[in-house]
């Protein structure tokens, strides 16, 4: 993985932030820490006064008295464990101090689970959640997944978890509590725009298989490729499917990227290659003068025509490089957007390891879209606004689709 970028894990830490395919990772925009990057000094900051730090932890090893079940076991220097611990919990209180949802300190049993979950086949719910203005939000059910199945959808905003308050908890802290061996239940307090109060709505855990790629060869002649997240091998997959799209003799293509949370950078330029010429600008990262702007390119495939007619779905639940490859071929017009609003995840984590068990998902830069603006935190406007509700759901409707198809066939 040394040479390959991913962002939106977190979801994705929304990305962004966390999927809950993976455990963590959101809508995330994400980006694994490589040998030439980014390095740390470990030295002491100058100027800096600790004596605060050490006054309190030496405080707490000579006084405190726990007086609860969640402090039944003493913090005092009686193992080494305890004392390693409080080192995460300052370092995690170091990460919340920068006010960033998206920037969170993994100890080790997190960062183990974010690395087992990178193997591919979890237990969970199926939906990436992450902290938008403040509230814990669904970014995005994948489909066909329990939390698919049970009705939530993107921009849901979840106000407990098996009745535990979420105000103020962190991503990695709700993926905890929501996670949980197939066959258990979860309950998530929902609150969704139009509803008079909030909901409860009970999921049953289950193990997550997720369709990345899949298509559909109408009869209207218009060619659907449906990518419900960008994984290491979903770039050689889109490849496939557009080999798919040509061998039908179609020439109107739908991307569906609705739901779709994000994942790997490389992979969204690799699709947006095959439509764009040479060096065209799929996105730029921002460091904001912190180091160089570090500019992504196409390739240069460049295998369709002017006689291709295309458009992209987006929703609520496109993030991160959802947005990037939905942008770049809007903003070089190749391809029309339908639907609603995308998430608007706009900045770039890096995973930094501190320590050989320990790592640090930090917000490093911000993504600039090929005209060098940032993504809006409100998200990429589509061309055509085409919404879906509960009652087309019910009645197996797909308005935004449908409206897909009408602007393919007036162009």
């Amino acid at each position: 993985m040394d040479n390959e970028r991913t962002i939106t894990l977190r979801a994705a830490a929304g990305i962004a932030g966390v999927m809950l395919i993976f455990g963590l990772g959101g809508g995330y925009e994400f980006a694994v820490h490589r040998g030439g990057g980014i390095t740390s000094d470990t030295s002491m900051p100058q100027g800096i006064d600790f004596s605060p730090v050490w006054k309190a932890w030496h405080t707490i090893d000579e006084q405190f008295v726990p007086v609860s079940v969640a402090s039944s076991t003493p913090v005092a220097t009686s193992t080494a464990q305890t004392q390693q611990d409080r080192v995460w919990g300052m370092i995690s209180g170091l990460a919340d101090s920068l006010g960033d949802p998206y920037t969170f300190f993994l100890p080790p049993a997190e960062n183990q689970q974010f690395s087992d979950n990178m193997s591919g086949q979890f237990e969970g719910v199926g939906m990436e959640i992450d902290v938008k203005n403040g509230i814990l939000t669904v970014i995005s059910p994948i489909k066909g997944t329990p939390a698919d199945k049970a009705g939530l959808k993107a921009g849901d905003l979840v106000l407990k978890i098996n009745g535990k308050s979420t105000q103020g908890m962190g991503v990695d802290e709700a993926v905890k509590q929501i996670r949980g061996p197939k066959g258990t239940q979860v309950v998530l307090t929902i609150q969704r725009q139009g509803w008079t109060g909030p909901k409860d709505i009970s999921v049953t855990r289950d193990v997550i298989n997720v369709p990345i790629v899949t298509t559909e060869k109408r009869n209207d002649g218009i060619f659907v490729i449906t990518l419900t997240t960008f994984t290491a091998n979903s770039a050689d997959l889109f490849r496939n499917a557009l080999r798919e799209f040509v061998q039908s003799g179609d020439n109107k293509l739908i991307l569906d990227l609705r739901g779709n949370p994000g994942g790997y950078l490389d992979a969204a330029v690799d699709m947006a290659s095959w439509f764009l010429p040479s060096g065209a600008v799929v996105v730029t990262e921002d460091y904001a003068g912190h180091a160089d702007n570090i500019v992504h390119r196409s390739s240069g495939y460049n295998v369709f025509n002017s006689n291709l007619k295309m458009v992209i779905l987006v929703d609520k639940g496109s993030a991160s490089a959802s947005e990037i490859l939905a942008g770049a071929l809007q903003e070089h017009h190749v391809a029309k957007l339908v639907g609603t609003n995308t998430f608007g995840k706009g900045s770039v984590q890096e995973l930094i390891e501190i320590t050989p068990e320990t790592s640090l998902k930090l917000t490093v830069a911000r993504w600039l879209e090929p005209d060098g603006t940032h993504i809006p935190l409100t998200g990429i406007t589509p061309d055509y606004i085409a919404t879906t509700t509960d009652e087309d759901i019910k009645a197996g409707r797909d308005p935004q689709l449908a409206k897909a198809v009408e602007v393919l066939n007036t162009q």
